[in-house]
């Protein structure tokens, strides 16, 4: 609350589950004192410490007002999201496990564009067997009965390190170890996780998501062990999806530059712009005094959004944004211009992103 930024995971969170929140407020809390009454507007991100009544009563109508908005438009939540001109924009939710997915599909979901599986390897003593995993992933995909899922791969290291592997201390950990380089730095976990979504694959349509991508090797690299994982499934006799989509996060610099290089071997691009900001502008997303900077709507991302759905387009794949940009609905009308055919967001935004696309 004091320290982060609108784009950090304790925002994220907040923003899930529908909470208004404020970050970055600089070292107040010292101030506060149990049961004292705050006020708070999360649209503007001010804080009262001690609200008038006037300024009680213009917020709780400005709550009420904002609630009548929330419940008109999920009347609508489960109409298709296709433009004036007849454009479909598929609208999906972003997930952290199982218990996600009903909230999301009664709000409109039409699929999970990001399944972080980061959530099943955290606040745990060891890492969760293949089972276990492939467990999850099918009873996430049962329920969404047919809908389309994407999983992403691990996404530990930076701001999410694993209790239970020794991590050597990174002076960057943002820059360090983290995503996929991690998860190639160990194989053997890895593959387990790999193993368990072809698994689950087998009977739902379920794709591959890998984040943190920089290199055309990485992906070289990520298809042999998907070829090993395969070759043991395959002796095994255990039904795995042998021709599974691929795809990226695209998140870093260097792979909205190499785009038109990695399209090679993927099937789909997925923008993730919450660290393609902090990446694009050089500035910690969870650092409050560069909050300004860290922002999609800065000429710089909007360049690399558009550069990387044109390299997508070379080879006629899709192009889905993934990142809290999606769940804005301000930026529908500019995402749909430059070419994203699929936004995937916290459940809560997904009524009135899918109205404000019917709009346009």
């Amino acid at each position: 609350t004091e320290l982060g930024s609108a784009n950090d995971h304790s925002a994220i969170l907040a923003r899930a589950l529908g909470v208004p929140a404020v970050t970055g407020v600089g070292p107040f809390l010292g101030q506060v004192e149990d049961g004292q009454t705050l006020a708070l507007d999360g649209s503007r991100g001010c804080v009262w410490l001690a609200p008038t009544p006037e300024q009680l009563q213009e917020l709780e109508q400005k709550g009420e007002a904002r609630a009548k908005e929330r419940a008109a438009v999920k009347q609508t939540a489960q109409r298709p999201a296709a433009t004036r001109d007849g454009r479909r924009i598929l609208v999906a939710a972003n997930i952290n496990g199982p218990s996600d997915v009903a909230h999301a599909l009664d709000l409109g979901a039409e699929g999970v564009g990001l399944f972080r599986t980061e959530y099943l390897f955290l606040d745990r003593v060891s890492p969760p067997t293949e089972e276990e995993q492939v467990d999850t992933y099918r009873l996430v995909a049962r329920q969404l009965k047919g809908k389309p899922l994407i999983v992403r791969t691990l996404d530990v290291g930076g701001d999410k390190p694993l209790p239970y592997f020794r991590s050597e201390h990174e002076a960057n950990p943002f820059l360090g170890r983290r995503g996929l380089r991690y998860s190639l730095d160990r194989p053997a976990l890895f593959k387990l996780q790999l193993r368990a979504i072809l698994r689950a694959a087998a009977e739902h349509p379920i794709k591959l998501m890998f984040p943190m991508v920089s290199t055309f090797d990485e992906l070289v690299l990520v298809d042999a062990l998907i070829d090993e994982a395969c070759a043991e499934l395959q002796g095994e006799g255990l039904p795995f999806d042998d021709d599974i989509a691929r795809g990226i996060m695209v998140e870093t610099p260097a792979a909205v530059l190499a785009a038109d290089h990695l399209v090679r071997l993927v099937d789909f691009f997925s923008i993730g712009t919450n660290d393609l900001s902090q990446y694009m502008m050089a500035a910690d997303r969870s650092n409050a005094a560069v909050a300004n900077l860290v922002t999609p709507y800065q000429p710089a991302v909007l360049r690399a959004i558009h550069q990387v759905v044109e390299a997508a387009k070379s080879k006629g794949i899709p192009v889905s944004l993934c990142g809290e940009m999606a769940g804005d609905p301000l930026a529908a009308p500019l995402l749909i211009g430059l070419g994203i055919g699929e936004l995937s967001m916290s459940a809560p935004a997904i009524p009135l992103v899918k109205a404000r696309v019917r709009e346009v």
